[in-house]
């Protein structure tokens, strides 16, 4: 049921985290894959390993908050490939100011990117898969999307509220054609911005950690198998679900204690270097 054998997967943000591990565990379960990201040695360094495990790859540094140039890109793959089977829509970036201080400028930019790009990933890989009558969409949210984060995050929440929102209503329209849509919503996952304002501030992991029972930061290696599942058969009476990737911080009141408090905690540094 987890066979990807000749399936093709477009997945964004390929060069780090989260982007690259779908990319490279979606290439082991046997899928080609167009790997997307403005990091083009980054891209093609993961292209390289996706190899290695037998995938034919595709390489593109396309702009992801401009649907003219995610357009172009989706023709490459059309010549590339011919079909497109899934979707790993996991690039954007976010900004963090105060409510009182965000600029529009860069609210609009937050929404163009996680947003209006997005769905233009989305409407691309959509129309291609309702062509063939199948396919798969996985959008990455983000807790954000469902409870507020503060700490200057309020661009980054209205974005990804949207994205929770637009992925019920692709599902609606889509999936009686065949085509699935599903949002993956995680906690915190490092990455190198993540990792750095950690280092800069020892007090950060603490804080995160302490809302998380599993006792942990999420590693971009834990959407693996997920990024799988939804890619894969085995998932095909799943949409419009919204899956929390979070060592249980969501199913936690505001005012539990996690398990973990008094015992061991794992941190990143620790997890990396497994």
């Amino acid at each position: 049921m987890f066979d990807l054998t000749g399936r093709v997967a477009v997945v964004s943000g390929a060069a780090q985290g989260m982007g690259q591990a779908t990319a490279i565990a979606l290439s082991e379960a046997g899928a080609n894959v167009a790997l997307i990201d403005r990091n083009i040695d980054g891209a093609e360094a993961t292209a390289a390993t996706c190899r290695e495990a037998g995938a034919r790859t595709l390489v593109a540094g396309t702009n992801v908050s401009d649907p003219d140039a995610i357009a172009d890109l989706f023709r490459q793959v059309d010549v590339e490939f011919g079909r497109v089977d899934f979707l790993g829509n996991i690039a954007g970036d976010g900004h963090l100011a105060k409510p009182e201080d965000l600029t529009i400028d860069d609210l609009h930019r937050v929404l163009q990117n996680l947003v209006v790009g997005r769905f233009a990933m989305c409407q691309e890989a959509g129309r291609r898969m309702l062509a063939q009558g199948r396919g798969s969409i996985m959008n990455i949210g983000s807790l954000a999307s469902s409870t507020a984060l503060g700490r200057g995050h309020v661009a980054y929440s209205m974005a990804m509220g949207a994205v929770v929102q637009m992925t019920r209503e692709l599902s609606t329209e889509w999936s009686s054609r065949g085509v699935r849509v599903n949002c993956v919503t995680p906690a915190q996952v490092t990455n190198p911005s993540l990792i750095a304002r950690m280092n800069d501030d020892p007090t950060l992991e603490a804080r995160f950690v302490s809302g998380i029972p599993a006792g942990r930061m999420g590693q971009p290696s834990d959407i693996k198998g997920l990024a799988v599942l939804l890619a894969s058969d085995a998932s095909e009476w799943i949409t419009g679900a919204i899956i929390p990737m979070d060592g249980g911080n969501m199913a936690m009141n505001a005012g539990g204690t996690p398990g973990h408090q008094g015992g061991k905690v794992q941190s990143f540094r620790e997890e990396a270097s497994k």
